[in-house]
């Protein structure tokens, strides 16, 4: 073996447990060997095994997850999932987590989470059209609120802009369970020919193993290894974990990659990720039944005197690993070289099934691939249900004016607009955002074509921590709704499931009761998973964040020309809410901040077959042409999504609906408010009779005022104003 200096130590059980490693895992690892490991081994068992690489603690129940449709080209596996939106297109897409990086260092945390989804995305073959993110941060008030909210955004917008890919949506929420642990969920969409999609699996003995891209420098080495832990106080220590990102660099390499997919030289391709050359050596040749063997003196660095562990596991961005068919390897080169891009040979496929290292002419390390890849310990870690919470009991408070709890919610730090924020991303470059932020979903034409894809991030945590089962079923039925609001189909969702320490039991319970809702919803709504990532550990001194698993939906409108968006637009329509009211307030916004009542009570209860009829109805109502506006009805409630509607265009409403706080503002599932035209009124009515749709007509459209009963509100300006000016006053230091 090696005499470089990692390999001098010798292995112990303490230095197997300071890689997050258990002593019993560490054992297991020694059976697959049949001897030690050296350090090197053992530094890359460590990161295939860590909680961020391996889904140890939760792959027991991804597997219970819907992830078949004829919609579906490619499920979970792969770098990302696809999907056929007809015509020989398809969507590559999937989201991420780089929380823990974000916490640490903001800026760097969340351009990399950025850059890093973008590369799962183009790795597939497809060229990136849309990034989205869901994002939560600590209490308004928190001290750290504001530095780490300016710094994410600030990193999110200059890793995106600068690569030219749009940011056209997403979501931003305030909770103080994330004050020590926020949480940046990044997604990427992106749409390729279905003849020209790219895998990972490497085949074929003799290939030569090429890395692409930037130099290998020690940034982000062991990233994926803090990110499967919990944090403490000397978490700012662990800054050097976080990578350093260049959107200039990975343009390029979009556009190399892109260029060389147009030949046929490439057998397999992977993003080089979360343990860096490590996961995509192992994977790829994993995938292809092969074994790979790697050069490291072949290896571009930027930092001299990098040792094979160092090499190995750094995380450093901007990076690919392809397998070619043997030569092409100089056709490639010219394509990277003309790019400006490193290009190596530094290995080649073998038949040994085996992962074989070299450094400085010696043989550093010698390992398995099936236990790497796959040999990690499933754990099917104990959890206990969340028990039961009781029904919130609205009849025996003391609830106030409708004008006054309006004025109150719509200033509140979840409803407020996020205007702040999307400003500072480019949604219009690419030149194919039909509808960017601060609509239901966002629409991007499919370039060259009148299809448009319809896409949104969505959870509500309090949901999902008061009844994970009920939480995890809304979360994707809201993706369910905004993508129906526009018209479009909904397709498939991704999902980054973050939750606490798994082995805490009530933490693994929400965990499994949030999977169990989510795979529900998604068998009922026809609405597979293809793609994602599980965030465990997300807690801080033992305090653990609320239960978040983030969708992201993805859908397709034919004719973008029949997308409707979600503002009144015509003085003199009529506005009417699509379902059933029951005045569900539990684990409502005006529960928590009007009436101030902080008990966990039961959340609104979804129906699944209400959300199927009533998404069908409304996308069928849109494309008959009867609708005009759509909206889904969530945070706040009904008055709270009429006024969001009023506001997008600076249209009143007349109302005479009796109603009380319940009425107006429960949170209710499975409900939209809709436009329909004067003229239309009578063909929506019959039509929702014959689909046995429930609507009730809201009022009339036109105006500068919000009235109920006679009763002015609010004006539009006024509503406006309080409600744009919550998030700019917050960063500016002038209210928390």
């Amino acid at each position: 073996m090696s005499n470089e200096l990692d390999n001098l130590v010798d292995v112990t059980d303490d230095i197997a447990v300071e890689h997050g490693l258990t002593l019993d895992e560490y054992k297991m690892i020694v059976d697959h060997m049949g001897r030690v490991p050296n350090m090197t081994e053992l530094g890359v068992f460590s990161v295939m095994w860590s909680e961020h690489c391996s889904y140890k603690s939760s792959r027991k129940w991804l597997k219970k997850l819907p992830v078949d449709g004829p919609q579906v080209i490619q499920g979970p596996g792969e770098n990302a999932g696809v999907i056929d939106i007809d015509d020989g297109d398809t969507a590559i897409f999937k989201m991420e987590s780089h929380n823990h990086p974000s916490f640490i260092e903001p800026y760097q945390g969340a351009a990399t989470g950025v850059g890093g989804i973008m590369r799962d995305v183009f790795t597939m073959g497809a060229r990136p059209v849309a990034n989205l993110n869901a994002l939560r941060f600590g209490a308004p008030e928190h001290p750290k609120t504001r530095h780490l909210m300016a710094g994410v955004v600030s990193g999110i917008g200059g890793y995106g802009n600068c690569i030219g890919v749009p940011t056209v949506g997403g979501e931003v929420n305030f909770d103080p369970s994330y004050n020590g642990n926020i949480l940046v969920n990044a997604m990427c969409v992106g749409t390729a020919r279905a003849d020209k999609i790219f895998y990972a699996a490497a085949t074929g003995v003799g290939s030569p193993v090429v890395y692409v891209g930037a130099k290998t420098g020690r940034d982000g080495i062991h990233g994926a290894t803090m990110a499967s832990a919990e944090f403490d106080d000397d978490s700012a220590e662990k800054r050097p974990t976080v990578q350093v990102g260049d959107p200039f660099t990975e343009k390029l390499l979009l556009e190399a990659c892109q260029e060389l997919m147009a030949s046929d030289a490439i057998i397999g391709i992977q993003d080089m990720g979360a343990a860096g050359l490590t996961s995509s050596s192992v994977e790829m040749a994993d995938k292809g039944g092969v074994g790979i063997l790697i050069d490291l003196d072949k290896v571009p660095c930027r930092e001299t005197e990098m040792t094979g562990y160092e090499m190995l596991l750094s995380e450093s961005q901007e990076r690919m690993l392809m397998v070619l068919k043997p030569g092409r390897e100089v056709e490639a080169e010219k394509i990277f070289h003309r790019w400006g891009l490193d290009f190596s040979v530094i290995g080649e496929l073998t038949d040994s099934n085996r992962m074989v290292v070299y450094h400085q002419g010696e043989e550093i390390a010698d390992m398995p691939l099936g236990p790497l890849a796959d040999g990690a310990p499933e754990y099917d870690r104990p959890h206990v249900p969340t028990p039961a919470r009781p029904a919130f009991d609205g009849d025996s408070v003391q609830h106030q004016p409708l004008g006054d709890s309006l004025k109150s919610l719509m200033g509140n730090s979840e409803i407020a607009s996020r205007r702040w924020i999307w400003e500072q991303y480019d949604s219009m470059v690419m030149g194919d955002t039909l509808v960017g932020p601060g609509g239901d979903a966002a629409l991007v034409r499919v370039h060259g074509t009148k299809k448009a894809l319809a896409v949104s991030t969505d959870v509500t945590p309090r949901y999902c921590f008061a009844d994970p089962i009920e939480g995890g079923k809304q979360a994707v039925a809201e993706a369910y709704r905004n993508i129906s609001a526009t018209g479009a189909k909904p397709l498939a969702i991704t999902n980054c499931l973050n939750f606490g320490n798994p082995e805490r039991p009530e933490i693994m319970g929400q965990f499994v009761g949030c999977l169990d809702g989510m795979g529900q919803a998604c068998a009922a709504l026809d609405f597979p998973v293809v793609s994602g990532n599980v965030s465990l550990y997300n807690e801080t001194n033992g305090t653990g964040i609320l239960p978040t698993p983030a969708i992201g939906g993805v859908g397709v409108i034919g004719d973008y020309d029949n997308a409707v968006g979600s503002g009144f637009t015509a003085q003199g329509a009529m506005a009417f809410v699509v379902g059933a009211t029951h005045g569900a307030l539990g684990a409502s916004l005006y529960q928590r901040d009007i009436l101030g009542n902080k008990d966990v009570v039961a959340p609104p209860a979804v129906d699944l077959q209400a959300e199927l009829r009533h998404g069908a109805f409304i996308r069928e109502a849109i494309g008959d042409k009867l609708v005009s506006a759509a909206h889904d009805v969530s945070d706040g409630g009904l008055l709270v999504a009429t006024a969001e509607m009023c506001m997008r265009h600076g249209l009143g409403l007349s109302s005479d609906m009796q109603g009380d706080a319940g009425y107006w503002f429960g949170e209710d599932q499975a409900r939209y408010v809709v436009q329909v035209s004067a003229d239309h009124v009578a063909a929506f009515t019959e039509k929702a009779a014959r689909d046995n749709v429930f609507i009730a007509k809201i009022g009339e459209i036109g105006g500068s005022d919000l009235t109920i009963n006679d009763t002015l509100l609010i004006s539009i300006e006024e509503l406006n104003q309080i409600n744009e000016s919550w998030l700019p006053d917050l960063m500016s230091g002038k209210t928390a």
